[in-house]
Parts: structure tokens; C-alpha cells; sequence
């Protein structure tokens, strides 16, 4: 599966922006989704995933009650909305995709559950 993040872009601080994952090559409704982000220097951090189904989710605590992570399993996309972005938000975005047959919401912030990724969208947040 080939994933394509975008949606990304320069915006001020309080913006809000909403991210899109589109996947092509197979149907990804079996999967369990996620974005994550880097920042130059930095390690690759977890920011939301959900499962298969849409019905849950889990955000890391810089992304809880900001960011809304959403799926549409008919047109194979995901999405990231981002709100009251910060300085500290700057970042690469990524989205990935856990292949394993079943979905571990307890892992799921963890790089390694990740087999396929896209090739990231930039994020810019001026304070």
C-alpha cells in the first residue's frame, strides 16, 4: 500500500489545519492508521492513531483535546484535524499503516507496530 500525506502548510499560532493520508494499492479498512511527527533533530514521535473501524483511538497527551484523527474506509483516507496549533506543533507529519491482522491499541504509539508510511507534509506554526 502506498500512502500520501498532505495537507500540510505555514499557519499562525490558534490556526487550525486538517491533514489527509490517502492510500492506494489495496482497501486499508482492515488496518489500523496513524500520524506521527518529526521534528528536525528529533526522533519520530506518535501523535493519534485509530483502528480498523474508526471506533477508537488513542492521541498522545500534546495531541488530546487539539487534534481529531478520523478515517473514511471508502475512499481509503485518513485525516487529521488539528486545532489551536501551537510553535511546538511544528513538524513533519507522517502517516502510517499497521498491517498485522489485528489491531493493539496499546502499542499502537509505538514506530515499530508501522510497516508502510507516506512521505510526510510539513507542518509550520509562527507564534
Amino acid at each position: 500500500v502506498q500512502l500520501q500525506a498532505s495537507g500540510g502548510g505555514s499557519v499562525q499560532a490558534g490556526d487550525s489545519l486538517k491533514l489527509t493520508c490517502a492510500a492506494s494499492g489495496r482497501p486499508f479498512n482492515g488496518f489500523g492508521l496513524a500520524w506521527f511527527r518529526r521534528v528536525p533533530g528529533k526522533e519520530r514521535e506518535f501523535v493519534a492513531a485509530i483502528g480498523p473501524s474508526g471506533a477508537s483511538t488513542r492521541y498522545s497527551d500534546s495531541a488530546k483535546g487539539r487534534f481529531t484523527v478520523s478515517r473514511d474506509n471508502a475512499q481509503n483516507k485518513l485525516y487529521l484535524q488539528m486545532n489551536s496549533l501551537s510553535a511546538e506543533d511544528t513538524a513533519v507529519y507522517y502517516c502510517a499503516l499497521d498491517d498485522r491482522d489485528v489491531w493493539y491499541s496499546d502499542s499502537a504509539h509505538l514506530l515499530s507496530e508501522y510497516e508502510s508510511w507516506g512521505q510526510g507534509t510539513q507542518v509550520t506554526v509562527s507564534s
